[in-house]
């Protein structure tokens, strides 16, 4: 196994030399770097990272905690998030919990006894018990898509509530009066908030929501919450869905067009992500859009700055309404 001193010889350098240019610490001339780094790359050579984190006290590495990654909003933000760590030379240990409350409190020892020098959470629940086992340890911890009640942390998150709103009012000026709500997993603080500022906004114009979330947050589940909601009296059969997530109000495109209903014909349909499906399904779907990207960068920026010991200014992350196809005034029958 390669070791610091034969870089140290294939470099003609001291091993000290070396060290400062594997650890990025201390000056070192830009020619004699290079050779430094040239012999690296001749002998394959592999820091330990224990004996690294001995040294300097830093593993170098960050927790990144999220509910589900074969959710394509979570697997976007993972890729950004691991990007922008690698970025900064932190490396990213992914942590899926699978929507599981015992799964996450087993990755958080599993961090603590790797010494993380950060964690990026996103919790299944509102709970921020188990992360308090972080904040004893020292470990600084920021928020993303959800804050972490309790505890004195920063959240990356837009305004879910504010999310919610939006989709209503859109329906509301349409003319829609018989407006119904699919979405999952129930237990989201993200989807709660979204259904709250929902109900609130139809409250306030004299309308009740009729609200169905399931378990899954998957395509099939929504499109199942859809169809039977979609089943009954036409009478009474809402004129709009709204998805509390993309995937959630394509599912409802799905279960519409299954039951013989036009889009947005016959019921009108709108989401929240702006993923990159919404774009490319057939009709292309209006939804609310939070900037993903954005959060992800901000939350890295977030805890590298709590890292330090610094405080970072957290910058604004807006919602809007992107209008495409899936939601028009409702039928003139409805109406009548």
């Amino acid at each position: 196994m390669t070791s610091i001193r034969d870089i140290a010889r294939q470099a003609g350098v001291s091993v000290t030399t070396v060290s400062r240019v594997i650890n990025n610490n201390g000056y070192v001339g830009a020619a004699t770097r290079a050779r430094v780094e040239q012999a690296v790359t001749a002998l394959a050579f592999t820091p330990n990272a224990h004996a690294r984190r001995m040294r300097s006290g830093t593993s170098r590495m960050v927790g990144v905690i999220l509910p589900a990654l074969d959710v394509p909003f979570f697997g976007i933000l993972a890729h950004v998030i691991e990007q922008e760590l690698f970025r900064r030379g932190l490396q990213a240990l992914i942590c899926c919990t699978d929507e599981s409350p015992d799964q996450e409190a087993d990755y958080i020892s599993m961090l603590l006894a790797q010494q993380v020098d950060g964690v990026l959470a996103a919790s299944v629940l509102a709970d921020s018990t188990q992360y308090q086992r972080l904040v004893d340890a020292g470990v600084p911890i920021v928020a993303v898509d959800r804050a972490l009640p309790g505890l004195a942390t920063v959240s990356v998150a837009p305004d879910h509530q504010a999310g919610g709103r939006m989709m209503a009012e859109h329906l509301l000026q349409l003319g829609h009066r018989r407006i119904a709500v699919i979405g999952a997993p129930r237990h989201s603080p993200p989807v709660q908030a979204r259904v709250q500022g929902t109900v609130q906004r139809l409250a306030e114009a004299g309308l009740r929501a009729q609200v169905a979330l399931g378990t899954a947050h998957d395509f099939d589940e929504c499109r199942a919450l859809a169809a039977e909601v979609l089943a009954g009296d036409p009478a009474q059969r809402p004129t709009a869905l709204i998805g509390t997530t993309d995937i959630a109000a394509i599912g409802a495109i799905h279960a519409a067009i299954g039951l013989g209903l036009a889009v947005p014909g016959d019921v009108s349909v709108i989401g929240f992500d702006d993923l990159p499906e919404a774009r490319y399904v057939l009709p292309a779907l209006t939804t609310v859009a939070q900037p993903l990207r954005e959060i992800g960068v901000q939350a890295v920026a977030q805890l590298v700055a709590r890292m330090a010991g610094e405080v970072a200014v957290l910058a604004e992350l807006p919602l809007r309404l992107v209008l495409r196809d899936t939601t028009a005034p409702p039928p003139q029958h409805s109406l009548a």
